[in-house]
Parts: C-alpha cells; structure tokens; sequence
C-alpha cells in the first residue's frame, strides 16, 4: 500500500501563488494514477485535477483550469499541485490520492488518500 504525505499548505492572500507537494512512500507512484481533491467546510470533497501514470494525461475541475497544474516527478516520488492566481474560494483543505488503476485519472476514483493540509486564502 502506499503511503501519501501532503505539504506545502499555508495563508496566503488573494492572488498568491502556493505549490503543494504529495510524497509518496511503501510503493512507487510509477504504478499509480494520482490526483489532488479539495474539501471546503460544509461541502464535499471535490476533484480538482488528477493525472496518469506518465504524466501524459491530466484532467482539472473547471474552477481551476488555467490557474492550478497537476505535475509528477516518479524519480522522487513526488506530485505537485501549482496554484496560481489563488481565490478565496479556494480555501480547502487540500488531498493527495493515488490509485494503481491506470483509467483513475479519468474516472476520478482513488483508493488511496493522504490526511490533507490547509490551504486559505484572504481576501
């Protein structure tokens, strides 16, 4: 099973950038399909961008298109999440997840989760 660690969170101010890291660890992520999800109080986990095994095929939530970019580095089994031109409603608390389905990034379903780490942004 592998095991998933979120960092890089923090407050940040409208318009600020931030780049969360998901490092991964007990199995290579070269064999999983990963992606990042966000929960806001009061709502429920939402996808907001997810990406293939090679890299090759990323997909992103509407919200975030153009602003966030998923990214992966399988020789230091690591996922990023760029966050760019940040907004309030941003404010989540944010997760990695990672599944050895190669179709997962399309299907948005994930088996492996990390614990999250707070993003808030202010206006």
């Amino acid at each position: 099973q592998v095991q998933l660690v979120e960092s890089g969170g923090g407050l940040v101010q409208a318009g600020d950038s931030l780049r969360l890291s998901c490092a991964a660890s007990g199995r290579a992520i070269s064999s999983y399909a990963m992606g990042w999800f966000r929960q806001a109080p009061g709502k429920e986990r939402e996808f907001v961008a997810t990406i293939s095994l090679s890299g090759g095929n990323t997909a992103y939530a509407d919200s975030v298109k153009g602003r966030f970019t998923i990214s992966r580095d399988n020789a230091k089994n690591t996922m990023y999440l760029q966050m760019n031109s940040l907004k309030p409603e941003d404010t989540a608390v944010y997760y990695c997840a990672a599944d050895r389905s190669a179709v997962s990034w399309a299907t948005k379903q994930f088996g492996s989760w990390g614990q999250g780490t707070q993003v808030t942004v202010s206006s």
